[in-house]
């Protein structure tokens, strides 16, 4: 196991390159300030160092939002719980003091859009968790399928996949006219309710006449997962807390 020090004081750390990636983005993300104290408890878990993107975004970022707060990447946190957006410790259940016998088993949740929607990087035995995909890899639960897919990059090509404009083909079929303006008026605790549910019939032959809604965004995840325990294709397992 490595110390806090062997995991910060690196001779390339990816933070500089990246910081120039977000800046020339398609569509620039909001970079949101950390809390270094967490920040630094969560890259000593994680056991990745500074030179690696999620260690860069970790230590030097509260996490990003995307396409006007559609999407949340995390980070190092933005400080105590409440409307702010929580690190990736704390979505993943860290423990409070580092303890190298743990580790995530089925994969790290590294972001969450306001549909219910997971992004996680696969741990090292997806398919004993239910995970399609390589080690290593990331894996999306589709909240209109109730389902994993695999993505067949890793976190580093993840991030520059979403930055590079890859988020609207993703998305195609899970927006509607003024998605963008119902996404900014959410806090960071909230999600989208939408009726007819998203894997409905009815949602998926028009969209737009859904009732929609901000709620908790535990409940956003917790509905997905009660209907994917009963009538998916398989319990999706852990999917963030928040």
């Amino acid at each position: 196991m490595r110390d806090l020090d062997e995991l910060i004081d690196v001779d390339d750390p990816a933070w500089p390159e990246l910081r120039e990636i977000l800046a020339a983005a398609t569509e620039p993300p909001a970079v949101l300030p950390g809390d270094d104290t967490e920040a630094r408890r969560c890259l000593l878990q994680m056991q990745v160092t500074a030179r690696s993107t999620l260690g860069g975004l970790t230590l030097n970022t509260g996490g990003l939002i995307l396409d006007g707060g559609w999407l949340r990447v995390f980070g190092g946190g933005t400080g105590p719980a409440g409307d702010g957006l929580p690190s990736i410790g704390q979505v993943n259940g860290f423990p409070a003091a580092f303890d190298p016998a743990w580790h995530p088993a089925a994969g790290l949740v590294v972001g969450h859009d306001v549909l219910g929607g997971v992004f996680a990087l696969n741990g090292h035995d997806p398919a004993g968790h239910g995970r399609p995909g390589a080690p290593g890899q990331m894996s999306y639960f589709a909240p209109d399928t109730l389902e994993w897919e695999a993505m067949d990059i890793g976190h580093s090509g993840w991030i520059s996949w979403m930055l590079s404009g890859g988020l609207h083909p993703f998305y195609e079929q899970l927006r509607w006219p003024g998605w963008r303006d119902e996404a900014a008026g959410l806090s960071y605790a909230q999600g989208i309710s939408v009726y007819p549910f998203l894997w409905s019939k009815e949602a998926r032959a028009d969209l737009a006449a859904t009732s929609r809604r901000p709620v908790p965004m535990r409940q956003v995840l917790g509905v997905a997962a009660d209907f994917a325990r009963q009538m998916g294709p398989a319990d999706p397992g852990f999917l963030g807390t928040v």
